[in-house]
């Protein structure tokens, strides 16, 4: 108790008592002296401390809030370690109930609550202690302010949770085709290792018998493109682990994450639709995902504090057919420079399977990306101008309606890098660079053949079902010329039967157009036959005749 506070109390003492009872009331205060002090409106100092250590943790700055403890080292490690464990959007830390001693110390009381979006939050009410030190006022550092019973070696963290089990992607006859499989990611961080080469070559000589082509010179890509940071060199399925050239866990710098991940349920099947199948797959899992606010005690399971979790989401429904995803893996693999296909159901526009060589893998080509059309389109361009004449509005009506020109957004094959956006103006105009991608060859294929069975209207290709595919910017396709697709289709059995696409056998009632954007291509295969639509796609030298062997190729064995 400060000198001012007990003058005030003897005063008032001596003025409601007699001589012998003020003696015996200033006793007693004196007593109490040793306990607590008496309360003042005016903040103290102890006050001050403990106010300005509440504040620190409201604003989440971890060294501010160690300076004012009695361990800064050790209250900034166990701090620092939960603000970024919890990643709060808001933190408000209040003290309250504060008592002080006349030995110099001071206990009290401090609420602390933890926000997240979604009016997600965790409150703790812990009890603290503060003292007088020859630099100023304190608190105790303890680690139980946090939460009680938290040790120094201990954190709180907030982690998401997600529903089990994890949806199913399934192909159209029901059967798993992409499914959440236990991985291990080999990561490799340089800074934890005084030799980042001996180290990566280590590694790379570790996974060669499963990885051959992780090399040391692509984990160095990898390295560069983030330098200083952790990188995934590889990620690999539990029996691949068996098969190592050794456990890269021990060679510095190294270690081996145990996670999921989406995969093939066929090991034999890839596909360039992956990516985007994972990602709607992956909006499923975040729209159900749970959270949880927990202790972590090293050597012990964390132990869950706070959270919700809800139930597991529905399994991705598809329309792809896993027979004619391997047949258009064993196509593609048919030439050297780089290749996709695609096939599709054209009743209803459903993308049957979509596959590419490694040459288009690394080219990085998607279905959305628009590419040169060349004079693949010629005969189409004939055909509108021949029933519209040149009126301009009515032949961009005709191109859309076929699917060209058009920018599609469709739920498991549109994908964030795109190369361009198509450009097929009015076919009158007869530009000289007009691009499509694989999704406007593939609707345009899909348009012709329904058309020619009587449907007036397109069938935008999709690949989720029950996720319909939009054209970007609203409005539709409209109706088809019936007189247009008879005169392309016309063209497109000419130029399977007498055309550049004659040489083609084993494809009875074969329909098709071809054609590249000069020698160094890129050149297109847009064909009709057996019930399905086929789209190819190539580049470099002699493209086109390349895009055929991948047909012919396609017709013997599929």
């Amino acid at each position: 108790m400060d000198e001012t506070c007990v003058k005030e109390v003897i005063i008032e003492a001596m003025a409601f008592r007699g001589g012998r009872s003020a003696v015996a009331l200033i006793a007693a205060t004196a007593m109490t002296l040793g306990v607590a002090s008496c309360s003042s409106e005016q903040e103290t100092d102890a006050a001050r401390a403990v106010n300005e250590f509440a504040d620190a943790m409201a604003r989440q700055d971890t060294q501010g809030a160690a300076e004012m403890t009695t361990s800064p080292s050790q209250a900034a490690e166990t701090l620092g370690a939960t603000f970024a464990s919890m990643h709060a959007r808001e933190v408000s830390s209040d003290a309250g109930k504060l008592v002080e001693y006349s030995d110099g110390s001071a206990s009290f009381t401090l609420s602390t609550t933890w926000r997240w979006s979604d009016d997600r939050s965790f409150e703790t009410t812990t009890s603290g202690s503060a003292r007088r030190l020859s630099s100023g006022w304190k608190v105790q550092w303890d680690p139980g302010l946090l939460m009680a019973g938290m040790t120094a070696d201990s954190r709180l963290q907030e982690v998401r949770t997600d529903a089990t089990p994890a949806p199913t992607v399934r192909s159209a006859n029901k059967k798993p085709f992409m499914q959440m499989e236990p991985v291990n990611e080999i990561v490799f961080n340089p800074k934890a290792t005084r030799n980042v080469d001996k180290s990566v070559t280590a590694l790379a000589r570790a996974i060669k018998p499963i990885a051959p082509l992780v090399t040391a010179k692509t984990i160095g890509k990898k390295m560069a493109e983030s330098p200083g940071d952790e990188i995934v060199a590889v990620t690999l399925r539990d029996p691949d682990m068996k098969v190592l050239a050794s456990d890269p866990a021990r060679i510095a710098g190294v270690t081996v994450n145990k996670t999921g991940k989406l995969v093939m349920s066929d090991r034999r099947l890839s596909t360039p639709l992956a990516t985007g199948i994972t990602n709607y797959w992956n909006a499923i899992r975040d729209a159900t995902a749970g959270w949880q606010v927990q202790l972590v005690v090293p050597g012990s399971p964390p132990r869950k504090l706070a959270g919700h979790q809800g139930g597991p989401g529905p399994d991705v429904m598809t329309t792809i057919s896993q027979s004619q995803q391997l047949t258009l893996g064993d196509a593609v693999v048919e030439v050297a420079q780089p290749a996709t296909m695609m096939t599709l159901d054209p009743k209803t526009g459903g993308i049957l399977a979509m596959a590419q060589n490694d040459a288009a893998a690394k080219r990085s080509i998607d279905a959305v990306g628009a590419h040169p059309v060349g004079d693949t389109l010629d005969p189409l361009y004939d055909a509108i101008d021949g029933v519209t004449r040149g009126d301009e509005k009515a032949s961009r009506g005709a191109l859309r309606s076929l699917g060209l020109g058009v920018d599609f957004v469709t739920a498991g094959v549109s994908l964030p890098k795109r190369v361009g956006k198509p450009n097929v103006s009015a076919a009158s105009y007869r530009p000289e660079n007009p691009t499509a991608s694989i999704l406007n060859m593939a609707a345009l294929g899909v348009a012709l053949d329904r058309s020619a069975s009587g449907t007036d209207r397109a069938a935008p290709p999709y690949v989720i079902k029950g996720a319909e595919t939009k054209v970007r910017g609203g409005g539709d396709l409209g109706t088809i010329d019936d007189d247009v697709v008879r005169r392309v289709r016309a063209e497109m059995a000419r130029t399977a039967a007498k055309g550049d696409a004659s040489d083609l056998t084993k494809a009875p009632g074969l329909r098709a157009l071809v054609g590249t954007d000069g020698p160094q291509g890129p050149g297109w295969f847009i064909g009709s036959q057996g019930g399905r639509v086929i789209v190819i796609y190539c580049e470099g030298e002699k493209s086109g005749t390349a895009a055929l062997q991948v047909a012919q190729k396609y017709f013997t064995i599929k």
